[in-house]
């Protein structure tokens, strides 16, 4: 192993015992060659991670009902989308270049297109979904601000505790101008696929009331 891919081991290598942030940044593009050298496998136990303004943070395990809504969006996104125009993507990165992040949101609807060689950029995402509970404040905040500058036009955050989910739109000098709330009892409907509908409730019912 080279001296530079040594230095980036020791800079990177935190534990969820130690939740600090990382004083060293990275790119993507080191970022990329840490992966491709294992170094979060062996260096950081296996924990999930995720590149935000060149930090790399380990991302807190989720719950019951955190997995239980994944679960159920997932369904929804590929029950009600066309596999010729959108690739589901759950929890996995979107590139951000210019920011020198690599989020993994909880749900992304993306182009239909292959991602071999390079993950999907913010031109390619079509919505971009976040389910909160303890991290609904990172959520709303960074998180939300970090989408609005890299233009992601559509970006839902589900409120676990107040059962609501968060509708973000028209990314303009960092920020959403826009933010809808919408409550059980509402339905919703991605920017770009009017014609589909999540009914608010459908998150927020036991799974054996759920539906498609």
């Amino acid at each position: 192993m080279d001296t530079g891919s040594e230095s980036m081991i020791a800079a990177a290598h935190v534990t969820p015992a130690t939740p600090v942030r990382q004083i060293a940044r990275f790119t993507i593009e080191q970022y990329d060659r840490m992966i491709a050298a294992g170094i979060f496998e062996n260096g950081l136990q296996g924990s999930r991670c995720e590149l935000i303004h060149g930090e790399i943070r380990p991302m807190l395990p989720i719950g019951p009902v955190h997995e239980d809504m994944v679960d159920y969006l997932t369904r929804w996104s590929t029950k009600h989308t066309d596999e010729g125009q959108v690739r589901v993507r759950i929890q996995q990165s979107i590139g951000l270049p210019g920011a020198s992040s690599a989020p993994q949101p909880d749900i992304a609807w993306v182009r239909q297109m292959s991602y071999r060689d390079s993950r999907p950029l913010s031109d390619n995402a079509l919505l971009v979904i976040e389910v909160a509970d303890t991290s609904i404040d990172y959520d709303t905040g960074e998180k939300a601000d970090l989408y609005a500058a890299a233009g992601i036009s559509d970006y839902w955050v589900v409120d676990v505790q107040n059962q609501s989910i968060e509708i973000r739109r028209d990314p303009a000098n960092g920020r959403y101008r826009t933010l809808q709330t919408f409550a059980r009892g509402d339905v919703v409907r991605p920017l770009l696929f009017p014609d589909i509908e999540l009914p608010v409730d459908m998150l927020f019912l036991g799974e054996g009331e759920k539906q498609g």
